[in-house]
């Protein structure tokens, strides 16, 4: 890494640090502070998931002619799952608002709740990333991290982020459902399975996909209970034992960001499926759209879910759907 950018970096943290105590006055150019600094970030949105990642940016300076960093390091309240590491990168976000990356030290160690990354450049500034894996020990809880760093001067520094609420929530996301194949759908166990698989574990199907052109209703792409009335499954054999009923009520506009992985800044989050009341909503949903969802209630009462239609295909009588599920 070069010495100007690395004092471009340090005098953007110091920047940012100072911001924050700025009164209403004339502006001056802070002064460059001559402390070890630094600071941090999450950089993700919505509830954390279990199995997902929590991504942080760890940033810190010292002035150029105090000396360089020698290492970095996150601890977590809760170690993480595989997959945890401390990014061995510094980044920065160059003209074309794309992250560069460069190297400036070992490939992280993680052992226990720590990651850590030794300095091999010589560096005054970096901002390194952190990915946490949210492991199954987290679900409910909550996690915290502190971060610190070590200079050639003998300073140390360090910065608490948390506490981090983890969701009771699973999710599941790009299931392929096509009519008269993989057509039965289990909540607990956020798959789909094909009529062979379906007659092995009746008991776990929820919901039946299906697809019809018919000339007196617009049925298309539809969700529907084994226990519906039959006029809701029109040429569908059931399976021995598929016979749930299962509340659902359809939801439009409601383009979840995890499920749908679109611009929209919406999140179903555990209060959501806390407070969803479907005590009289219906055990099937018709003519489902791409983009639409449907919130669902078992019929034994353990999960609530919602589903979203990622996409469908009338021609070969298929949709996309994604799901995130809350165990009462």
């Amino acid at each position: 890494m070069q010495r100007k950018h690395l004092i471009r970096l340090s005098y953007l943290l110091s920047l940012l640090l100072l911001m924050g105590a700025c009164k209403e006055e004339e502006y001056a150019i802070p002064t460059l502070s001559s402390d070890f600094q630094n600071t941090a970030i999450k950089r993700n949105l919505g509830p954390n998931l279990i199995g997902k990642n929590m991504e942080f940016a760890y940033a810190m300076a010292l002035p150029q002619v105090k000396g360089k960093i020698l290492s970095a390091q996150v601890e977590a309240s809760i170690p993480g799952a595989p997959g945890t590491y401390l990014d061995n990168q510094s980044y920065h976000t160059n003209l074309s608002r794309v992250d560069v990356g460069v190297i400036v030290g070992e490939p992280s160690v993680t052992e226990g709740n720590k990651s850590r990354v030794a300095f091999t450049a010589d560096t005054c500034a970096a901002t390194l990333r952190y990915y946490y894996v949210v492991p199954e020990a987290a679900r409910g809880q909550k996690v915290t991290f502190t971060f610190s760093a070590i200079s050639s001067t003998g300073e140390n520094v360090s910065y608490s982020m948390g506490p981090y609420d983890v969701s009771r929530m699973d999710m599941v996301l790009d299931l392929n459902v096509k009519d008269g194949e993989n057509s039965y759908i289990s909540i607990a166990d956020m798959a789909v399975y094909d009529e062979t698989a379906a007659a092995a574990n009746p008991g776990n199907i929820d919901l039946v996909y299906l697809y019809r052109e018919m000339p007196s209703v617009t049925f298309a792409h539809s969700l529907v209970s084994p226990a519906a009335d039959p006029q809701y499954l029109p040429s569908v054999a059931l399976p021995a034992g598929v016979n749930k009923s299962t509340r659902l009520r359809k939801a439009w506009g409601l383009r979840d960001q995890q499920l749908a992985r679109l611009q929209f800044g919406i999140f179903i989050d555990d209060l959501d499926f806390q407070q969803l009341d479907l005590s009289d909503a219906p055990n099937y949903g018709i003519n489902m759209k791409a983009e639409s969802g449907a919130w669902v209630e078992t019929a034994d009462g353990k999960y609530r879910a919602y589903i979203f239609v990622n996409a469908v295909d009338n021609t070969n009588k298929s949709a996309r759907i994604s799901i995130k599920r809350y165990a009462l």
